[in-house]
């Protein structure tokens, strides 16, 4: 065969598998996630499949740091961050699921390890920024109001994606409460050393929920909805809390 054809052919081919070569990505599901949560993390993988990307999940990853560094203890998190950083170190980028642990990593590495991570995503950010998407065809027909995490609206700048991802999706309809920004009390170990303050944010933020007539609170963070389901729960509220991927991934 003529040389220059052989070249040709393996030239289209090549050509031909790298536009048709699946995208791959780490899954870094935290631990409430893991531990609390599991279908958040499913939702998640399930919704980056559909859109063409090979979900990793690296099985020796732990915890971010986040619980020790906030409670003063540095030194205790830096070994826990090195860990993460080395079971991630061969991802080009690492989704997660949760405003909190994706702004531990991006933001206060710097601080505890002096290393700037920058392959680290909240899920909804890497959606409309990196995938670019914001319509997945999904089908959740009930009033929902939206809840900002404070890390992931104060340190990542995550707001208008996710009400963006929402209005795309088929019989939902989104009413905003008054407190949208307030914090939900939660805050890691803030919610168990300060119990009783923790406890009157919750209450205040609550009422604000109420107040839209919804039937589910979104938001990006699982620890957050953990706070508020279970102040809802104690009210007597038939309100449900539900993660943003949950959302995205109904059909």
């Amino acid at each position: 065969m003529d040389k220059s054809i052989v070249l040709l052919n393996f030239r289209i081919l090549k050509s031909y598998n790298k536009a048709n070569m699946r995208k791959r990505v780490s899954l870094f599901v935290t631990c409430i996630v893991d531990q609390a949560f599991p279908r958040v993390g499913l939702a998640v993988a399930d919704i980056l499949e559909q859109l063409g990307y090979e979900v990793e999940f690296p099985d020796g990853q732990t915890c971010c740091g986040q619980p020790a560094f906030n409670s003063g203890y540095w030194e205790e998190a830096k070994p826990v961050a090195r860990h993460f950083l080395k079971v991630f170190e061969k991802s080009d980028y690492i989704i997660v699921p949760s405003g909190s642990c994706a702004s531990m990593v991006c933001h206060h590495y710097g601080e505890l390890l002096g290393h700037h991570e920058s392959r680290v995503w909240e899920f909804s950010k890497f959606l409309t920024e990196v995938a670019g998407v914001d319509d997945l065809g999904a089908r959740f027909p009930h009033t929902v109001t939206y809840h900002d995490s404070c890390h992931a609206l104060r340190e990542l700048g995550v707001k208008a994606g996710p009400r963006k991802l929402l209005s795309n999706v088929r019989g939902l309809e989104l009413r905003e409460m008054e407190a949208a920004e307030e914090c939900c009390g939660f805050g890691g170990t803030f919610s168990v050393k300060f119990g009783d303050v923790s406890g009157g944010m919750a209450k205040t933020k609550i009422e604000s929920i109420h107040r839209t007539g919804a039937e589910f609170v979104v938001s990006v963070d699982s620890s957050c909805l953990m706070q508020l389901q279970g102040t809802l729960s104690r009210a007597g509220s038939n309100v449900r809390c539900i993660h943003l991927a949950e959302v995205l991934a109904s059909r």
